[in-house]
């Protein structure tokens, strides 16, 4: 076999180049006809072919793989492939060999590839053989397969809404089943990638749905009231799950059906505290729907039953709320602010803002003795307001509110008020006299007002054997009066208790019994005297309410009422036009200067009638708020003279001492800032105003132990009071001035109370301090100080006493300190008496020579200093020996004020408060320039000693 092989081949190279020495042509033939030898056969393929390839990418899987035979090989060349071709235009691909003997080839892509711009290709391919050499002669190719290439997608394109926002008009009450449509599209080719497989809500909380189709719908149903429009967000997803790019906004709104009721009003109402009457509704109209409505009846409710007491009233004091209604004096308040004087309220539970007790059952008061007379006449009043609920239990106990019992031995009731099963009971067992029989002892009133956790106002009046109960201003008489025997006398002290009862008597251990449950306020008694319907009804009224502005438009048929409190307001008409204008004027007022802030309900609820028709329209109430914002809250300031020096015998005079004569009594609020000055960044200092308001009590409490009676006293004329219509109480410990009146009013009377001490000599110093105080406690002024010294005395020779007037020792030099807007202080150094003597010596040469001009000075003087001692009662002198009365405290230069200058100012105030009530601001500057010449003129008169120039040798 080999040697056949070897021997074949140098024949055909033989012959090969036996055929080249011969002519061309027979060259050619003879190699083509060896190749027709030696390549003898076509390459082979598969006849089809089916491939994919994945987008970007250049590599085209085939299926069956791309591979040539040939039936030559292994013959070289002739057996090989050397190219697979591809017929088209413009194909983005290519076909390469990978081996050349196997045959195996790859189809891979020139360009990349985008499915989007085409998702298939077909096109013919044909394989060659490397045919006879390596000259690319003579080549055979194969027969033409068919080739068809999907192109693989990749999910590179989100989905992205056809619009960018959707909108859709719904009527409200109604369940859609689609209320529109959203669609999405894909870029991508194939179905799972291009095709939008998913829409969802991305907007959470809202009454709205999506299905897989876009479509829309709501889940409930719709109310223009509550919401008048939504916007929500959706997205969409392929089916590779990729969200799309950016969500679409879907709009509805939400078209009202023409439904009944009130239109164009606000919820919130604000009042500023000041502002007057305030409407409510000033835009309300009311929608019928085309109703039929023959009459309608509106009620407007003001709901401030947890404001203080039930509304919105003054929180004086008891003893200044009665003053200011006109009741008569005499008002004992049993549940007053605590304090030294009336402790016994120390201990209870207390809403200091309005002074209102609770009672929870455990707790009771002592009344000291002889704050109520043990033994009440047959007429007098009990006032108080009271909350209170339903008792615990089936067989409640009785709840005392004011009980006065036997303090020991014995368990006798003398009078009580108390609240037994929801019902409102009065004991008043009289004393045993001449007749020995049955009397009414025990007032019983059933009332639901009584158990309904509500303040009201209980007025019990006593005019024996007929007792009235007025509540909130309505009278009610007992329905049940029991009798019962007197109470025989004895010696048995009483106990008045508050709260709950004391038991002394029959018991191991005297306690309190019978407690109470609830709320009181304003717990007051009052001998001997009855109150007036008009009285108790300025005593219960709001100082907030409903309110008309201009009654004269309301209109033309249209019928209003109000209640008492003027809380619940009750307008009728039957013209829809009338009624609208009506409402739009019911306003809101509050009369307080300093309101208590926070909301107040509104409810209006309407009542409507058709012609004739059997179902009429229903109208909603109307529930809004009105919120009573804040009141600027006053800085009342004390200030004035804080310490002053008298002489012993003004201390002993009949006047006194005068302690507040210049005492001014200012109130300032801080002033807002304006919006537009916030954008500087600078600090800038805070801008007071000053503002007028009342005062309900000024006190003066003397500091540094009580006074002594026996030597000591603070005095005030009632005329100054009973004028500016404020009353006083004076004890040991101070002088309390109360009742609502002006600032000026205030300073008025403080600036006339009068110090008096009989023994001046054993006194050094008195200390008094001054607080007053709005609305009971809830505004109060700063503590203002003064100290009243004596002036002592130092005899002197007369001609140290007349070098002494004529030239000021150079010594007496004032030490100033700074001055606050609530003091004055001043101080100066003294010397000892063996420097004043020496420096007066020293003056007297300045004396010789100043004589002559002051001799005419003072013969024109002379005359009036003769008239005006006269008026002064304290500073006599005596020739011969001179008595001059030094100042160790007082500042050289400025005036000192004797006794002459506070008499005259005295008599000068006694005149200004009798001719008038009040003090104006003018009157106030008139005054101060007066006081000012008068100290200008006679400057040198009072800062020197007065003395008798008719001894005095020239």
């Amino acid at each position: 076999m080999v040697t056949g092989r070897l021997c074949w081949v140098p024949l055909l190279l033989v012959l090969g180049v036996g055929s080249g020495s011969g002519g061309g042509g027979g060259g050619s033939r003879r190699r083509r006809l060896l190749a027709s030898k030696v390549n003898k056969h076509k390459p082979w393929i598969e006849t089809s072919y089916h491939g994919v390839i994945t987008e970007n990418n250049d590599t085209v899987i085939l299926d069956p793989p791309l591979v040539a035979l040939d039936k030559d090989a292994p013959v070289p060349f002739a057996g090989e492939i050397c190219a697979f071709k591809i017929h088209g235009q413009e194909l983005p691909f290519e076909a390469v060999v990978l081996n050349k003997t196997s045959g195996e080839g790859r189809l891979r892509a020139r360009s990349p590839i985008d499915c989007e711009l085409q998702k298939e290709y077909t096109f013919i391919i044909q394989a060659y053989d490397c045919g006879t050499g390596p000259q690319e002669t003579a080549w055979k190719k194969s027969h033409k397969a068919v080739v068809h290439i999907q192109v693989k997608d990749v999910n590179e394109f989100a989905p992205t809404f056809k619009e960018p926002a959707y909108k859709a008009v719904v009527t409200e009450g109604k369940i859609y089943d689609s209320i529109l449509q959203v669609e999405a599209v894909d870029e991508d080719c194939s179905p799972q990638y291009s095709q939008i497989c998913n829409y969802e809500i991305v907007t959470t909380d809202v009454p709205f749905a999506i299905d897989r189709n876009g479509n829309v719908r709501n889940t409930e149903k719709l109310s223009y009231d509550k919401q008048r429009q939504y916007e929500i967000l959706v997205t969409a997803y392929d089916c590779g799950q990729k969200p799309a790019a950016q969500d679409t906004l879907v709009q509805v709104d939400v078209k009202p059906v023409c439904k009944p009721g009130w239109q164009d009003w606000t919820k919130r109402i604000e009042y500023q505290p000041g502002s007057g009457s305030v409407p409510l509704f000033p835009s309300i109209q009311l929608e019928t729907c085309d109703g039929a409505v023959s009459s309608i009846q509106i009620t407007t409710e003001l709901q401030t039953n947890y404001i203080g007491k039930g509304c919105d009233r003054e929180t004086y004091s008891e003893k200044s709320l009665q003053k200011l209604c006109g009741a008569s004096s005499g008002i004992i308040d049993l549940l007053p602010s605590p304090s030294a004087a009336t402790n016994w309220t120390a201990g209870l539970l207390v809403d200091s803002s309005e002074m209102i007790f609770k009672f929870d059952g455990r707790q009771g008061a002592k009344i000291p003795d002889g704050v109520v007379p043990k033994n009440l006449t047959d007429q007098f009043t009990i006032t108080m307001w009271m909350k209170h609920g339903p008792s615990p239990g089936v067989r409640a106990e009785k709840e005392t509110i004011l009980c006065n019992s036997d303090k020991t031995e014995m368990n006798r009731h003398h009078y009580a008020l108390y609240v037994h099963n929801c019902r409102l009971v009065f004991l008043l067992r009289k004393d045993f006299d001449q007749a020995d029989t049955f009397r009414p002892a025990e007032f019983h009133w059933k009332l639901d007002q009584i158990c309904d956790k509500e303040w009201h106002y209980y007025v019990i009046n006593v005019e024996f054997p007929v007792v009235t109960l007025y509540m909130d201003g309505a009278t009610y008489e007992p329905y049940l009066v029991t009798n019962d025997w007197p109470i025989h006398p004895s010696h048995i002290a009483m106990q008045l208790t508050v709260g709950a009862c004391w038991q002394g008597g029959e018991v191991t251990k005297p306690r309190f019994a019978q407690f109470f449950h609830g709320s009181l306020a304003s717990l007051t008694i009052r001998p001997g005297k009855m109150d007036s319907q008009k009285v108790i009804s300025c005593l219960q009224a709001c100082k907030e309410g409903l309110d008309i502005n201009s009654l004269e438009s309301l209109g033309q048929g249209i019928k209003y009422h109000f209640n008492p409190s003027q809380s619940v307001l009750v307008m009728e008409g039957d013209d829809i036009g009338n009624i609208n204008h009506a409402l739009q004027k019911v306003s809101y007022i509050n009369s307080r200067q300093f309101p208590t802030a926070g909301v107040r309900r509104l409810k209006v609820s309407s009542k409507v009638q058709c012609f004739g028709e059997d179902v009429c329209i229903s109208l909603p109430d109307v529930d809004a708020y009105v919120m009573v914002l804040q009141a600027v809250e006053p800085q009342i300031t004390l200030h004035g003279t804080d310490r002053i020096w008298r002489p012993t015998a003004q201390f002993e005079s009949t006047k006194g001492v005068t302690l507040f004569p210049d005492i001014k009594i200012v109130s300032t609020f801080t002033k807002a800032e304006d919006p537009g000055d916030l954008k500087t960044t600078a600090p800038k200092p805070a801008v007071f105003e000053e503002m007028l308001h009342n005062l309900d009590f000024c006190d003066i409490l003397v500091l540094g132990g009580d006074l002594d009676p026996k030597q000591e006293c603070l005095e005030l004329n009632h005329s100054e009071l009973h004028q500016r219509h404020l009353d006083a109480t004076n004890s040991t410990a101070g002088y309390s001035i109360y009742g609502v009146g002006s600032m000026s009013r205030y300073e008025q009377v403080l600036r006339h109370i009068r110090y008096r001490n009989w023994r001046p000599a054993a006194l050094e110093a008195r200390r008094f301090r001054i607080k007053c105080s709005e609305l009971n406690g809830r505004y109060t002024s700063n503590e203002f100080n003064l100290e009243v010294s004596v002036l002592h005395e130092v005899r002197v020779s007369d001609k140290e006493h007349v070098n002494h007037l004529i030239v000021q020792p150079p010594f007496l030099q004032s030490v100033h300190h700074p001055e606050s807007q609530t003091s004055i202080q001043r101080s100066s150094v003294v010397p000892s008496i063996a420097t004043v003597v020496i420096i007066i010596s020293v003056c007297m040469l300045v004396f010789v020579v100043a004589m002559g001009m002051y001799r005419v000075r003072i013969a024109h003087q002379h005359f009036t200093q003769e008239s005006e001692a006269a008026k002064e009662a304290e500073m006599d002198w005596d020739d011969s020996s001179l008595t001059i009365t030094v100042n160790p405290m007082e500042k050289h230069g400025a005036p000192g004020r004797g006794e002459d200058e506070t008499e005259e100012e005295e008599e000068e105030e006694d005149l200004s408060s009798s001719s008038s009530d009040s003090e104006g601001s003018g009157e106030e500057e008139e005054e101060d320039g007066v006081g000012r010449g008068r100290h200008g003129q006679s400057g040198a008169r009072q800062a020197q000693l007065e003395w008798d120039d008719s001894t005095l040798p020239y």
